[in-house]
């Protein structure tokens, strides 16, 4: 049965999307500190209990293999639903960004975050980065995982998530609920979580699960053992429909990638136009193969096909 709890690490893992990725090899530094653990998400353990009870149905529901052609108009119905389940959180940027503030298209990223698409706590986490316009480095760890979940049980122990790594603080850390407050207090300009960001969470984070079926929950049989030299990269925002499907199936591949949050009012809307001549999401883009589109029924089949270990 999977765990969704939040758990504690102390790691640090150095990647750059220029450079091989090597997961195996993450290492404990002593520089990184353990995040005290509070009671914000005491209400979580009954959710989780519910959602993992639910884990079989899910996967029953889901309609199996994803690699499988899909209905798309049904792909599309299920996801808006979720996405209009979660109202607004994690549609636009809410911090202050400044016209003439060019941003690095190619800056070190700092924050890590191991997580799975189908968590409702982890969605907690992703919503408030696209509300703080902040871009991370994700590591899927969906149930079955062979890479990041092995690296999350040796450094800390557990199989808990969402975990945290901010590497310019030092600070790693668990708890959904500690780690938004984090966030908006380090990259938030002093602002506060969005209003109902926390607290809806029990009440409606895991609609978007239910409504996907479980989608982005489990590890597809077929996916690689072997990581692709470069980071894969992802122009979306959390509440994004198509988006949603992309990332799902970047879990199930257990793909890591560049997640570059472009909300309304994003700083990145520029990036993103630069690379694909619109604003629309979900932009992909395989730095290994050249390919990149804008199209999600185009980016599914292209992934399933590329990562399965039968292309080895």
């Amino acid at each position: 049965m999977m765990s969704f709890q939040c758990s504690s690490y102390s790691v640090h893992h150095s990647l750059s999307c220029i450079t091989p990725i090597i997961i195996p090899t993450l290492k404990l530094n002593n520089r990184f500190k353990i995040h005290a653990k509070s009671n914000s998400d005491a209400t979580q353990s009954t959710t989780t209990s519910f959602l993992s009870f639910l884990c079989p149905l899910l996967n029953l529901f889901s309609g199996g293999d994803p690699s499988r052609q899909r209905n798309f108009a049904l792909e599309l119905a299920t996801s808006s639903l979720a996405s209009t389940s979660r109202f607004a959180w994690g549609t636009k940027s809410v911090v202050e960004n400044a016209p003439s503030k060019e941003i690095d298209s190619n800056p070190p990223l700092s924050l890590q975050l191991f997580e799975f698409e189908a968590c409702p706590f982890c969605r907690r986490v992703r919503e408030a980065m696209t509300e703080l316009d902040l871009s991370v480095e994700v590591y899927p760890c969906p149930k079955g995982s062979v890479r990041h979940r092995e690296v999350v049980r040796k450094t800390g122990g557990k199989e808990m998530f969402p975990f945290l790594i901010d590497q310019n603080s030092g600070i790693s850390m668990y708890e959904s609920g500690d780690i938004v407050k984090y966030l908006f207090e380090r990259y938030g300009e002093g602002r506060s979580p969005s209003l109902g960001l926390l607290e809806s969470t029990i009440f409606t984070g895991w609609m978007p699960t239910l409504l996907r079926a479980g989608r982005g929950m489990t590890l597809w049989e077929r996916s690689r053992v072997d990581l692709p030299p470069r980071k894969l990269e992802l122009f979306s925002y959390e509440n994004n429909p198509n988006a949603r499907i992309v990332r799902e199936a970047l879990c199930e591949l257990e793909l890591p990638y560049i997640l570059q949050n472009v909300g309304e009012g994003s700083r990145r809307m520029k990036l993103l136009l630069e690379a694909s001549g619109s604003k629309e999401v979900p932009y992909f883009v395989d730095h290994n193969t050249g390919f990149q589109s804008g199209d999600y029924k185009m980016i599914l089949p292209y992934l399933f096909e590329t990562y399965s270990s039968a292309n080895l």
